[in-house]
This record gives C-alpha cells, structure tokens and sequence, in this order.
C-alpha cells in the first residue's frame, strides 16, 4: 500500500504556542496549574499534559485561590478576564495570535459604529470566546440562508469577521451574501484569515486527487479537523476522521492502492506515525509525502516565560497556596 502525507499537516504556530505556555508554566511554578477549558482539542495532547500536572476545568470557578491559570488557545469572553482578574488568578494567555486579531478586528468595526456579524459555529470555544469580547451585540450566522433571514435592515453600517478554524473557501459564500445582503459592508481581507486552516484544506484537495482513501488524524471535537473530512468527501474521496491508529478499520482499505493521511491543526506527528503503524499491521507500506507550503510563522511566547518575571504579583505564592488545595 502507497501512503500519501500531506503537506502541510498537524500542528499550527498557534497549537505549538498554546502547548508550550503549559508545559513552561509547569517548569516555572510547578504543578498544579489550571487549564480553562481543553488547552487544544486533542485528547492525546490534553492527557500528556495532565500526566505532567495540569488540571483542566470549564469554569474559573473550579481554579483555587492564587493557582496559576492559563486560557486556552481558542480565547476567552471579557467577562472570564475579569473573573480572573477579581480573584487575582495568575493568568497565561494562551489565545493563538490570529484569534486575538479577530478579537481586535472586531473592537475596531463595533467603535466605527457598525454592526458586528460573526462568521462561526454556533457553541465552539472560539466563537464564544469572540462574541464576548464585544462590547456591542453579536450577530452569528452559520449559513448563506442566515444571511438572507437577518433581521437587520440593508441600508445598516455592518461588519464582518470569522471564526479562524474557517478557510477562505468555507466563508466565500458567506461573504458574497453579506455583500449582496447589505449596502455599507466591510471585512478583513481573505489574507487576514488563518493561513494554516487554508494551507491544510488546500493540501487535501491535493490529496484527493491522489489516493483511494483519506485519514485525517483528529478529535471528534476538532472544528478544523472535522472540515478536513469534510473537504475529502465533498472531493468524492472516502475520508475518515480516527484519532489514532486503533481506529482503523481494514473494511476501509478494501481495493484501496493509495491512502492519504492528514492531521488537523491541534494533531501531534507521533499520531500520524501511530496511524501509518497501524496500517503497516494491515500489509507493507510505502511512504512519500506531498511537496506543499512549508510553514515557518513562529509566535511570541508570553514574557513571564521568557524573562523571568512572574504572571501576577500572586504568581509567587501559586504552587504552595495550590498544594495546599
């Protein structure tokens, strides 16, 4: 059997950001620390990091008194910041960059006085995360039929922004609504939305070009991982999403030459060389991979992990008043 990578696959500059502030954090101030909500959705990552003492929660309520506290990558509503900050929580900030970007985008859209609509899927993390850093309402849409149902008047100053884990192909549709829909509009440009949900949805149109069946590498929970499946199907490609190689089915592979494997963005590589392990048990295996766009973005860690200063004037005191939880 040929195995196809694609390229590129796996872990974004974002994922790698978010996963490091953790592990740093734990070297610093020593466990426990406090996770609000799934740092990345991956299980696998998620329980290697609370092998090593982080705790993961949903409400800052569950986090103790001066116990350092970190939000995830997919980004928090105001209201969680100034939770945090009431209690005089140590906290990380591990929201990815280009969600920050969306944040400001729309502080920016909402102070011109437009009315702000957000591009997204209703309930994920982000989307959450992003309606409640907005002073002003947010209005959500999902579909070109939202669009044309809003009950906003044509001649109204708007605003778009969209959910990161959407490429630029996900929300064209969306976007020549709203313009079609609405006489003063303005948005970011295409190159404003996350360079590695395009690049990794570009790589398995790719892919399906190439092979008999698709893998994408994921949780069931991942928004991007769940759009890659999707992508591979809509290519007329059978495309699975498994989160590791015990989820193989050999019915699968039945008449299948040439299988392609991908990841989604919150995926580590030693998932992808657990799948191709798991298909070596099915029969030899001959492995190439694509030559796509090599990604080289880096993003800044916080500063309390690089220069040796604390997160809050309460950081010093987080590991013994959290040991005595």
């Amino acid at each position: 059997m040929k195995v196809i990578l694609a390229q590129p696959r796996g872990f974004c500059a974002g994922v790698v950001r978010a996963i490091e502030i953790v592990e740093r954090a734990l070297q610093k101030y020593g466990p426990p620390v406090y996770v609000r909500h799934e740092i990345v959705h991956n299980k696998h990552v998620v329980e290697s990091l609370k092998a090593k003492g982080a705790h993961f929660v949903e409400d800052l309520s569950e986090v103790p008194p001066h116990a350092v506290t970190i939000f995830s990558a997919h980004g928090v509503a105001k209201s969680v910041e100034e939770e945090a900050a009431s209690r005089e929580l140590p906290v990380l900030n591990a929201t990815c960059p280009l969600v920050t970007k969306v944040h400001n985008q729309g502080k920016r859209y909402v102070a011109q006085g437009r009315r702000l609509i957000l591009i997204g899927h209703a309930g994920h993390p982000e989307v959450e995360g992003t309606m409640g850093q907005i002073s002003e309402p947010v209005t959500l849409v999902q579909t070109e039929n939202d669009v044309d149902s809003l009950d906003i008047p044509s001649d109204t100053p708007v605003a778009y922004v969209t959910q990161t884990t959407l490429s630029v192909d996900d929300t064209r549709g969306i976007i020549a609504a709203l313009h079609r829909r609405f006489t003063d509009i303005v948005g970011p440009e295409t190159r404003d939305i996350c360079y590695a949900t395009q690049n990794r949805q570009t790589a398995v149109r790719e892919l399906s070009t190439l092979v008999d069946v698709i893998l994408v590498v994921g949780a069931k929970n991942s928004s991007n991982s769940n759009r890659l499946r999707e992508i591979g199907n809509e290519a007329g490609t059978p495309c699975y999403l498994i989160a590791d190689g015990s989820e193989l089915q050999p019915q699968w592979f039945n008449g299948a030459q040439t299988v392609g494997i991908t990841a989604g963005a919150s995926a580590p590589e030693v998932l992808v060389e657990d799948v191709i392990d798991g298909l070596r048990r099915l029969g030899p295996v001959e492995v190439s991979e694509l030559t796509g766009r090599q990604e080289t973005i880096e993003f800044r860690l916080p500063p309390e992990l690089t220069d040796g200063r604390t997160a809050t004037r309460a950081a010093a005191t987080a590991k013994v008043a959290a040991a005595k939880v």
